[in-house]
């Protein structure tokens, strides 16, 4: 027993569904029997009597009609029941005729005293009741009611219906409703096999495949099936498959770049601190170069900490925004000062063209970070001039604003990858002139709470613009 429970899975949902299917036509069957075997005698007895009532009723409305006689005689032949009306001592009045033949008077008798005495003790005027028909044998019902005459003497319609055996009857369906329910089942037992089987095959396939999955494969694909349900949970565990790929890649990426980051200034903060402690300690000229080495790294991880803490915030929702209006381009002109000592050293040119009272609504210390990390984005990208551009224009709602650069461009099929922690053209990475490789994505991440539209335009060899739009006043 314990073998075969193993071998058969009792919480699969292709043996619930089997066992559904057949317990649901196991209760079809048992109504069946029910309603006609055992309740079959109750339900033709109540049919009777109501029939009777219903013919009872109908004969004492109709009876001023001129062919009432008729109408006893052709109901009594027709519906296989005995009709009469009495009069005060029980005797048949009419119909006094059957076939053609004067009906013999039926003398006083104490079924018809009884009958005759319900009838008048009843408040209106109407019995209803089952009796034993002695000359049958057999179970009768008697309907009764009063007619009134024209001449202040009542008569008496009695109507009395044998409700005649069915036991034949119960022993034919009896036998049909045994082989019904033998075919019934056999045939439930085996379309619920293969219905549950079809219904599961499609989710045992998905839940296969979701096993590779879990394993880290993610080349698997999910097949589809024949119900747009499963078609849909398989088209959306594909695209999850193909994002966890793409998430996993990054992932790798963002390893690695992010200890090239942290590798880089360490190694040169310790090989600096041994310069200063065995070579230049007492010097005070070469101490300081190298300490502002040091200090110098020590900012670039400060940075690269700092943008990734800015990231999480932003893409958990914990940063709210402190809306207002303000000039961008004051704003603007404030960050260019940052970027003063890329000027002095290494020869960078920055270009502003403002428009004037270029007001913007937003968060300004977080559109700082935006217009921050696309220039040092530029700066990082620009071409041999190191040139970069800026243009903040004023158009009818809203401000516009431009970051553009001279360098050689990136590919169409990859802008819209660019926005990713880390990706870089090519998936080279190169540690930038400034900047923590985690900008796009913090600018990303403003902008989107900003509701704000953005966007990239390039071209190889040419150079790319990047821009944003804010509401204005």
């Amino acid at each position: 027993m314990s073998n075969l429970r193993k071998a058969i899975d009792t919480n699969s949902l292709k043996f619930k569904l089997w066992t559904y299917f057949v317990t649901f036509a196991a209760v079809i069957m048992i109504i069946l029997w029910l309603l006609q075997i055992v309740f079959l005698n109750s339900y033709y007895k109540s049919m009777k009597i109501n029939e009777i009532k219903k013919i009872g009723n109908s004969l004492v409305e109709q009876y001023a009609n001129d062919d009432f006689e008729d109408l006893i005689s052709s109901t009594s032949f027709s519906k296989g029941i005995s009709i009469q009306v009495l009069n005060e001592y029980g005797e048949p009045i009419f119909p006094t005729n059957i076939f053609g033949e004067i009906r013999p008077l039926r003398k006083d008798t104490p079924i018809t005293r009884d009958f005759i005495k319900r009838l008048k003790e009843s408040p209106d005027g109407k019995i209803l009741y089952t009796a034993e028909d002695f000359p049958m044998k057999t179970p009768s019902v008697v309907y009764g009611a009063i007619l009134e005459g024209n001449d202040g003497e009542n008569l008496y319609l009695f109507i009395n219906g044998l409700i005649e055996p069915i036991d034949s009857t119960t022993s034919v369906l009896k036998n049909q409703l045994l082989i019904v329910t033998i075919i019934s089942l056999l045939l439930a037992v085996g379309l619920s096999f293969l219905i549950a089987t079809k219904l599961s095959k499609p989710i045992t396939n998905v839940t296969n495949s979701a096993v590779l999955l879990a394993k880290g494969n993610y080349d698997v694909v999910f097949q589809r099936g024949d119900y747009t349900e499963i078609n849909q949970l398989v088209d959306t565990l594909n695209f999850a498959t193909e994002e966890l790929s793409k998430t996993d890649q990054l992932r790798k990426d963002l390893i690695a770049n992010v200890s090239h980051d942290l590798k880089t200034p360490l190694t040169l903060i310790k090989s600096y601190a041994e310069m200063i402690r065995d070579l230049s300690g007492n010097d005070p000229d070469k101490r300081n170069s190298h300490l502002k080495v040091i200090i110098d790294e020590t900012d670039r991880l400060n940075a690269l900490v700092n943008d990734m803490l800015d990231l999480s915030k932003i893409q958990s929702g914990i940063n709210k925004l402190d809306c207002k209006y303000f000039d961008i381009g004051k704003t603007t002109k404030n960050i260019l000062k940052r970027f003063s000592v890329l000027s002095e050293i290494y020869g960078y040119r920055f270009i502003l063209n403002s428009d004037d009272d270029a007001i913007a609504f937003g968060d300004e210390q977080k559109i700082e970070q935006v217009i921050y990390n696309l220039i040092s984005n530029a700066v990082n990208h620009t071409g041999e001039d190191k040139l970069i551009t800026i243009e903040v224009k004023k158009l009818e709602d809203y401000i516009e604003f431009k970051v553009i650069d001279t360098g050689s461009g990136i590919p169409e099929e990859e802008i819209p990858h660019i926005w990713e922690k880390y990706y870089s053209s090519g998936k080279t990475y190169k540690r930038g002139v400034i900047g923590s490789g985690l900008g796009l994505s913090i600018v990303k991440g403003i902008l989107v709470v900003h509701n704000s539209k953005f966007g990239v335009e390039s071209t190889i060899g040419k150079g790319s613009i990047f821009w944003f739009q804010l509401k204005s006043k």
